[in-house]
């Protein structure tokens, strides 16, 4: 059962690329990220859960940033 988490962090981290929007592309990966987190404190793997920590942060950072500088623009 634990595997399927992963599984599934796989699979939208990888659908994510197919989103034009970045700011949706990103918030998939945010997503996928917080999957990997979870998965990887189930298994007692705390290097897939800091990498993914730092994903999911640069994610949801980037995806702020990204609307300043879209407003900035319009």
């Amino acid at each position: 059962m634990l595997s399927w988490i992963g599984w599934i962090a796989t699979a939208c981290f990888g659908l994510s690329y197919f989103f034009k929007k970045p700011s949706t592309l990103r918030l998939i990966q945010a997503g996928a990220a917080l999957l990997w987190i979870i998965y990887g404190a189930l298994i007692h793997a705390m290097p897939v859960v800091a990498a993914n920590v730092i994903v999911a942060l640069a994610a949801v950072y980037s995806i702020f940033t990204g609307k300043k500088e879209e407003a900035k623009a319009a």
